[in-house]
């Protein structure tokens, strides 16, 4: 059979998402913050604008020299524009149902946990640690940015300066005291 007629196929083509941490537990809203949002606007802008046109243009020249079934550029950059179109359809779908809460427009600071909130704990043995909670897409360890479906983000929403909480981690139980709850100290 001609390979015109074959369908190339990747194992997670059905999938968009791409890391499986990524997924919004059913029935949940997809809340980010407004830097988030801009994030994700400014990646899909780039894929669609210059990143897809290179690829195409790459894969087209390579069509253009022939044999297609041994041209490697037309093999890889059609498997890069597959990536491409996949990720541009997750972040489509992202953005549009994305509910963007601006944590510093919060009229006063009740001192309780929230979206979008920077948080300082202590867990008794270590040097404090300050997280901000933010979206599912935003999610930075490293920088100290949580997702708000994690077990300690869950821990600590709605928990106030002061209050100890208890959550499942990998290493089994913890308990983490909040010791201060902040709105206007946002991360770019």
């Amino acid at each position: 059979m001609s390979k015109a007629f074959t369908r190339e196929t990747d194992d997670n083509e059905q999938d968009d998402t791409p890391d499986p941490s990524l997924r919004l537990p059913s029935g949940t809203r997809n809340y980010i913050t407004p830097g988030g949002h801009a994030r994700l606007r400014d990646e899909l802008e780039h894929l669609v604008r210059v990143e897809r046109p290179q690829v195409v243009s790459v894969v087209q020249w390579a069509a253009s020299n022939g044999d297609r079934s041994e041209n490697a550029d037309y093999i890889y950059g059609k498997r890069r524009l597959r990536e491409i179109d996949r990720r541009i359809r997750f972040l489509g779908k992202r953005l549009d149902f994305a509910e963007i809460v601006d944590p510093a427009a919060r009229s006063e600071n009740t001192g309780q946990v929230f979206f979008g909130a920077t948080v300082t704990v202590n867990d008794g043995e270590t040097v404090d640690k300050t997280y901000q909670i933010v979206g599912v897409d935003e999610t930075d360890f490293a920088r100290g940015r949580i997702s708000w479906v994690s077990p300690l983000a869950r821990a600590l929403l709605k928990a106030r300066e002061g209050d100890t909480v208890r959550f499942q981690s990998p290493a089994g139980w913890r308990e983490v005291e909040v010791l201060a709850v902040d709105y206007l100290r946002i991360d770019p």
